[in-house]
């Protein structure tokens, strides 16, 4: 056995030991319920760090910080024992260890300086690899560590959610399919170097079929959840998307991979489409709809309504109610617009006559109690109608996009402004 393959067994067997052994620590805490929410926390800490290590090494390569030796067992140029086990232990282990983040974050670090020059016989160091080591510990480790621990706690939503929308696109776009090409069809340069017309249009194309899973996300977000199984939120979802549709996320991914197949010509990736299809169908979406029976009393009313893979025309169980100001010659002309749609299940009044407090900008009102103001309560309503209104809806009430068009519309005069009071 040489020098090599000892450095790669350890590279692997230390890290995988020391999980099993923090896991093992915590086994009391199953009693509690917090188990399975550490242990979901710990594979999505690893999940983010193995797809971040992945594209923070094909960066160093590029620019000439460090390669690595091309040794049996290799993908995209990184030996798959150093890769898993660095992920392990800077993804994986700060869910299953207690203490401080700060230390842990200095400890692998000072661990990582250590230990990369004295593996010489693997990777080969570039002269400024410490540019490269300070953007792995900036990009990789510390949001590692920060989403193992806000999972674990329940701390911080917004970030969670980044950083597995960052974790969930590089594995489902990325890696996956990069992966899937390698051993089979297709390459990404049939996308890259192609006709600019068609990388343009594909690349158009997948970011127009990942709204609906942008907007779901928000909508857990919104409930105060994620998507992930082990950090869900704290209620059965059926607005946005969801009114739609019970797998709007699963069915974006979809057709965004169909895309990269064609754009990446690979029938590889095509078939793993089917394959992908075929899962969620019939293992994935059976076990889901079990769990979600047996936690939320609801669930069985709207999966005999919400279909899985083929939208509803109009939405589920639809109420809301939108105040429009009738003094205001933008809101009647927007209250025009809205009432041309059909909405469904929308009620629309003077904005003069909501006594609960002065409003300055319009205002819609959702069953579960959401509440939605400006452009946001536009886009509540549009979800109202048909699909083609809803898919708008859904884009201008992204919180990218509508503050962005929000300021837009204030510049144009479409801004807040004091009504009148009215009595009912």
């Amino acid at each position: 056995m040489t020098e090599l393959v000892v450095v790669r067994w350890l590279c692997l067997a230390l890290p995988i030991g020391l999980v099993v052994v923090a896991s093992r620590s915590w086994e009391w805490r199953h009693l509690q319920g917090e188990g399975g929410r550490r242990a979901g926390a710990a594979l999505l800490g690893f999940l983010f760090a193995f797809v971040a290590l992945g594209v923070t090494n094909q960066l160093a390569v590029g620019f000439g910080w460090w390669s690595f030796e091309p040794v049996h067992g290799s993908f995209l140029g990184l030996p798959l024992d150093l890769w898993i086990g660095w992920a392990l232990c800077w993804g994986a282990l700060p869910a299953l260890v207690p203490g401080r983040m700060l230390i842990w974050v200095l400890a692998c670090g000072w661990i990582d300086l250590l230990v990369m020059p004295r593996l010489d016989e693997l990777v080969h160091l570039g002269p400024h690899w410490l540019y490269g080591e300070a953007l792995v510990l900036a990009g990789v480790l510390v949001p590692s560590v920060l989403l193992a621990r806000w999972t674990v706690d329940r701390d911080q939503l917004t970030g969670r959610v980044l950083l597995q929308l960052i974790t969930f696109t590089g594995l489902v776009l990325w890696l996956l399919p990069s992966a899937v090409m390698t051993e089979g069809d297709g390459s990404w340069d049939h996308l890259l170097d192609g006709p600019a017309w068609r990388t343009s249009l594909i690349l158009q194309l997948m970011a127009l079929a990942s709204v609906p899973a942008l907007a779901a996300v928000t909508e857990f977000a919104r409930a105060g959840g994620t998507p992930y199984p082990w950090d869900p939120p704290q209620r059965l979802v059926t607005t946005g998307p969801y009114a739609r549709l019970a797998n709007p996320m699963q069915a974006s991914v979809v057709v965004m991979l169909a895309l990269l197949a064609i754009g990446t010509q690979s029938w590889s990736l095509a078939l793993a489409t089917v394959g992908a299809v075929s899962f969620s169908h019939f293992v994935a979406d059976p076990h889901e709809r079990e769990q979600l029976a047996a936690r939320e009393p609801a669930w069985r009313a709207y999966d005999r309504e919400v279909r899985a893979w083929i939208p509803r025309r109009r939405p589920y169980q639809p109420r809301g109610e939108l105040y429009l100001a009738e003094t205001c010659t933008i809101c009647a002309q927007t209250r025009t617009l809205v009432e041309s749609t059909h909405p469904d299940g929308l009620t629309i009044t003077a904005a003069e006559t909501y006594t609960v407090a002065a409003l300055r900008r319009a205002l819609y009102v959702g069953p579960d109690g959401q509440r939605a103001s400006g452009l946001g309560a536009i886009a509540r309503a549009f979800q109202h109608s048909g699909p083609g209104w809803a898919y708008v809806g859904w884009l201008i009430g992204l919180p990218v996009v509508r503050p962005l068009l929000q300021l837009l519309l204030d510049g144009m005069g479409g801004g807040e402004r004091d009504l009148p009071a009215r009595r009912p």
